[in-house]
């Protein structure tokens, strides 16, 4: 995290990768079936065929699955696992394809609304400073 510390869950499930990501996607992209990339806000977890599977993945894809038995962004996941975002974008689209993964795109209508954003903009003002002392309103 920001001050040091592991990141919640535990330590990343293992050093960064010494193989290039190029090479561990076969220089592939992950467009959607919209032709757009997975949003990095998307949810993935584990489906029970994926999580029987573990012994017959590719390393990276084992420690996708091993890591997404509990729902997780495609963020959380590339910075957990400590690979490339895009990476990770192309492997849960090919392990969702496999039926190892279930993907939860968010609405995008709902990801744009400005009434979204500014509560949680409100939310975080009416969080106090180290001293006890909220923080200024516009």
């Amino acid at each position: 995290m920001a001050d040091g510390s592991p990141p919640p869950g535990g330590d990343p499930v293992g050093p960064a990768p010494a193989v290039r990501p190029f090479l561990v996607t076969a220089g592939r992209v992950a467009p959607t079936a919209a032709g757009r990339p997975v949003p990095v806000e998307t949810q993935v977890v584990a489906t029970a065929a994926g999580l029987a599977s573990l012994d017959d993945l590719s390393f990276e894809q084992h420690d996708i699955i091993a890591a997404c038995r509990l729902p997780q962004s495609v963020a959380e996941l590339a910075a957990r696992l400590r690979l490339h975002l895009n990476v990770v974008r192309v492997l849960a689209e090919d392990l969702r394809a496999e039926g190892r993964l279930t993907v939860h795109v968010p609405d995008s209508g709902a990801t744009h609304d400005a009434s979204v954003l500014r509560r949680v903009i409100d939310g975080l003002r009416a969080i106090p400073d180290s001293r006890g002392v909220l923080r200024d309103t516009d």
